[in-house]
């Protein structure tokens, strides 16, 4: 039962997909002004937009790194 409750969980979070903004109207104006300006904003909000995702999935490498590691130790041993 758990499956298709996940199952209908998906379907309904598809079907109600809408459209959106990928950014705020003002940080896209800056940008905008900025590049016209030949200015490097643009180029430093990539950069921060980079770093930021690149956080979780370093968190996520180390943690399934140490439970790979864990895990073939008790293979290992036992």
């Amino acid at each position: 039962m758990k499956k298709y409750s996940v199952l209908i969980v998906l379907l309904v979070l598809a079907i109600c997909v809408t459209d959106v903004s990928a950014q705020c109207p003002m940080c896209k104006t800056a940008v905008e002004s900025a590049r016209e300006n030949g200015s490097n904003a643009a180029n430093g909000l990539n950069n921060g937009i980079l770093y930021l995702l690149a956080l979780p999935y370093t968190i996520a490498a180390v943690f399934g790194g140490l439970w790979f590691i864990n895990k073939r130790k008790k293979v290992q041993t036992s």
